[in-house]
């Protein structure tokens, strides 16, 4: 199977809802006029924007929809949360689960997070789960070990053919919104290993074939060279992507 080329855009809790019909639609123009070949572009507004996004964006060629969170349940007295057969309803096609802001914020760990990702693949939805260390986890060296322990801890819960439809995306805790970054052979390592531990749990073939992104202050400047590096497969992209022109080059660096 050949990797999906994913780069994906988080808006975080940023841009009022004007503001964010007006990037995406930059970001339309854009697309349809310079990116070709087998890149997949994803928006990932705040919800608000969320089904208005889907319809700007709906049968542009290269784009899709993602949301920035959802609740691990179908439906019930959760008052403020959303769930993943609503976003699916919204015009949604990704989630992102398990983002470090979720957990350094709000204390998401890997049991809730399984099940956020049974929740968004029953909906019929794709997980972007994501990973990465500290940075005094990095600095003692032992970042290996988190890193390993955060995809077992919440893919062990997947069956193959879920883990088929999932996109990881390594974010180094300590590049996101800082201005650092990983080096490109930081993040292939890091990478291989991912790469490594999915096939200890799903086998080579399904491991080969699982998308797994850079996150962690990507920008247009650096976009190239970590995507020529064999196991990036993408960016998930932060600050970046709420520029139109400065998204689309990284999106161009991909393709």
């Amino acid at each position: 199977m050949k990797r999906r080329k994913i780069i994906a855009g988080n808006w975080k809790m940023n841009k009022n809802f004007d503001e964010g019909l007006s990037l995406c639609s930059e970001i339309v123009h854009m697309v349809s006029d310079e990116v070709r070949g087998e890149v997949e572009v994803v928006l990932i507004p705040p919800f608000v924007h969320l089904h208005a996004v889907a319809q700007l964006t709906k049968g542009v060629p290269h784009l899709a929809v993602g949301a920035q969170n959802c609740h691990q349940a179908v439906s019930g007295a959760y008052t403020g949360e959303v769930s993943a057969d609503m976003l699916l309803s919204a015009g949604a096609k990704y989630v992102v689960i398990g983002h470090s802001e979720r957990r350094q914020y709000f204390g998401e760990q890997e049991a809730l997070l399984a099940l956020k990702l049974k929740a968004v693949l029953n909906a019929g939805l794709n997980p972007i789960y994501c990973v990465g260390e500290l940075k005094e986890e990095r600095e003692a060296g032992h970042f290996f070990d988190v890193i390993k322990n955060q995809l077992t801890g919440a893919l062990s819960a997947l069956s193959a053919a879920e883990m088929e439809k999932t996109v990881i995306a390594y974010e180094p805790v300590w590049a996101i919104g800082t201005g650092l970054t990983a080096s490109p052979d930081q993040a292939q390592e890091v990478h291989v290993f991912i790469r490594g531990v999915v096939s200890e749990l799903f086998g080579e073939t399904i491991a080969t074939a699982t998308t797994i992104q850079y996150g962690g202050s990507v920008n247009a400047a650096n976009a190239a060279e970590l995507f020529a590096k064999p196991d990036i497969d993408g960016g998930l992209v932060g600050g970046a992507s709420l520029k139109s022109r400065d998204f689309v080059e990284i999106v161009k660096a991909m393709s």
